[in-house]
């Protein structure tokens, strides 16, 4: 079984291919839809949503079968047919051609897989079996997603802000390190839950970590 690594990618206007028009297809393009990805979709037909984002013009579509050569230019392809002898083939294509292919029907085949993941605004969890039990990754990223409510959102924007105003303010970079260090030893959640936390001037930020460590 492959050692898989897990990556974020920034995938800001990069072409990213799916070949078939289906269910599969349809949740690879809501994953993708908020990345800033240039999305195009090979496939004869398309499922009755995805047909509304084109029709949106979120995405474009090449109506027909996929035929060698599509690949050209795609930063990473994703085979979702329900014909597993044409994504073997995509991914023989990609595999020739240098770019990432995320095969559907058989993980092994590819050079990457996707995980269970959900997202509290930055925050973002993935939950990965290697590919040898995609449903069991479904559960454990669930069970992981109830301990994780919308304060986390709150808190990983104010972590966010935060990291920037120190780098603006603070140019020593041990003394950078030691804010950072102190940042994240500070309960914020708990004042967010309780409704208590109200910090947004960068003037007061630093003393009031030093004052948060002090107590």
């Amino acid at each position: 079984m492959a050692h898989y690594i897990p990556i974020m990618l920034d995938l800001r206007g990069c072409k990213c291919l799916l070949v078939g028009g289906g269910l599969v297809a349809e949740r690879k393009v809501v994953t993708l839809l908020p990345s800033g990805a240039e999305i195009l979709i090979v496939s004869p037909r398309l499922t009755p949503k995805l047909k509304q984002t084109w029709q949106q013009g979120q995405i474009t579509w090449i109506q027909r079968c996929y035929q060698k050569g599509d690949l050209q230019g795609s930063f990473m392809v994703f085979a979702t047919t329900d014909q597993p002898s044409v994504n073997d083939q995509i991914a023989a294509e990609a595999q020739e051609l240098g770019i990432m292919i995320n095969h559907s029907g058989e993980g092994a085949r590819g050079s990457f897989i996707s995980p269970s993941s959900f997202r509290r605004g930055d925050l973002v969890v993935a939950v990965s079996t290697s590919g040898a039990a995609p449903e069991a990754a479904k559960r454990v990223c669930a069970e992981i997603e109830e301990q994780f409510g919308d304060e986390h959102e709150e808190y990983i924007r104010f972590l966010s802000w935060a990291r920037q105003v120190i780098k603006k303010q603070v140019h020593d970079v041990s003394r950078r390190r030691l804010l950072f260090k102190k940042l994240a030893a500070i309960d914020v959640l708990k004042e967010i839950r309780t409704g208590k936390f109200s910090l947004s001037s960068e003037n007061d930020l630093i003393s009031w970590i030093n004052v948060q460590q002090e107590e």
